[in-house]
């Protein structure tokens, strides 16, 4: 891939977490302080993006994936509904385009996923996981 085809894939990356971002802002006005998560995987991009998603939300599954990565791709579906259908946000770090981000979570094998309560990161799991498993976790710490 050319360095001008990863700079258009970050910006339209970019692109889509404003709009989502200005979309949950202005709900989250109308809501008076509602601080629902998004019912769409969140994007991270760099330790700062993840450092606030984390912030902002008290609960996050934050799911380490690579495109390439066939258990992720297994996965995606009942990522997206997590997202979708409980109170988490979910945040997805791709390990390729986010090596350093993936080092410092401790991500060496793929799927990794991480659950953070209130800003702690409060349990690991390696490798694909089903949707249950992940719902009991999700409400454990809701």
């Amino acid at each position: 891939m050319s360095s001008d085809d990863e700079r258009e894939r970050i910006r339209e990356r970019k692109k889509e977490q404003l709009k989502r971002q200005l979309g949950n802002d202005a709900s989250r006005e109308e809501s008076a302080g509602d601080s629902a998560a998004p019912s769409e995987p969140i994007h991270v991009d760099g330790s700062a993006e993840f450092e606030e998603v984390v912030d902002s939300y008290s609960v996050v599954l934050v799911d380490c994936y690579a495109d390439w990565c066939g258990p992720c791709q297994m996965m995606e579906p009942a990522i997206e509904a997590l997202a979708a259908e409980t109170d988490a946000a979910v945040a997805k770090v791709d390990v390729d385009a986010n090596q350093q981000l993936a080092g410092q979570l401790g991500a060496r094998s793929i799927p990794t996923l991480l659950l953070y309560a209130d800003g702690d990161s409060v349990e690991r799991l390696v490798g694909a996981q089903d949707r249950a498993t992940l719902e009991s976790l999700i409400e454990k710490y809701s």
